[in-house]
């Protein structure tokens, strides 16, 4: 549970590590690297059948502007393959001390660094964006639920799992999460928020800025298609007139119920039949 909820944040100190590496193999300092080629990457999160997240990321080397310009002559699949393994060698988190137990996370040694050639696709077809989204969308489908037989959405109360239709280790895991999630040196960790998740707190798929579309272009994009399918679908109709008032003027403002009550209140009492007034 404790790898998972820390495995993003190691994921995020692995890339950091790898932009160091390719620059000084290039021989360049990390801000002038940004003027010559850009590490790119789009990766997904997979659950083993144990629970344990692992990731797999198509990693990139391009041109200064992104994938719409050609990398660097000294932009070999080898350079980026020997930075991969150091970045990953190196990267470390520093986690929750439990007990008096501290505890580091890093990548294990199941390391798999491959080159990505048309020959890895069925067919020896070209290699292009579609085969290599081909590529990374097969892992992104598996999530825990496939893996582990794990839940799709947050628990409210741990006496929820007693009554689902789910693993023992599955039940156990969760639990796990749960129970952790209670400790106060734990609660930044917010385990039981995501103990459906077996504690990994990232989004299974990310990406790079410049890998690719953004994903908030994507939105926009469909939701220009959505209105233009609406307004295909009305009839055409006289364009309405509005009114635009482009000057204001302060009037003024009345009393709150709180405060004409008080004005009320403060009011003095009106004279009855026969009684003086008094001044």
């Amino acid at each position: 549970m404790l790898w998972n909820a820390h495995a993003g944040a190691l994921w995020r100190r692995f890339s950091i590590y790898l932009r160091r590496e390719v620059a000084k193999r290039a021989g360049l300092s990390q801000r002038r690297l940004r003027d010559h080629a850009r590490v790119s990457f789009a990766k997904v999160a997979e659950y083993q059948k144990r629970g344990a997240v692992h990731f797999h990321a198509v990693i990139r080397l391009d041109g200064p502007t992104g994938g719409d310009s050609p990398p660097p002559s000294w932009a070999t699949a080898e350079l980026l393959t020997d930075a991969i393994r150091t970045a990953a060698a190196m990267a470390r988190v520093d986690g929750p001390a439990i007990d008096g137990r501290p505890h580091t996370f890093a990548f294990g040694s199941q390391l798999d660094v491959r080159t990505i050639r048309s020959a890895d696709f069925s067919g020896g077809q070209e290699l292009t964006e579609r085969a290599v989204a081909a590529y990374i969308a097969k892992y992104a489908t598996k999530g825990a639920e496939t893996a582990t037989g794990a839940l799709d959405r947050p628990l409210k109360f741990a006496a929820e799992l007693a009554h689902l239709d789910i693993s023992d280790h599955a039940r156990r895991l969760i639990r796990t999460a749960w129970t952790l999630g209670a400790r106060k040196d734990l609660e930044h960790l917010r385990l039981r928020s995501w103990a459906h998740m077996l504690g990994f707190r990232g989004h299974f798929s990310t990406k790079s800025r410049r890998y690719s579309i953004t994903l908030g272009a994507l939105r926009d994009a469909r939701a220009e298609w959505r209105r233009a399918q609406a307004t295909a679908a009305q009839p055409e109709r006289e364009p309405e007139t509005t009114y635009v008032l482009a000057h204001w003027v302060f009037a003024g403002t009345g009393l709150s119920d709180a405060e004409a009550w008080l004005a009320a209140s403060l009011a003095p009492a009106p004279a009855t039949e026969g009684e003086p007034t008094r001044g």
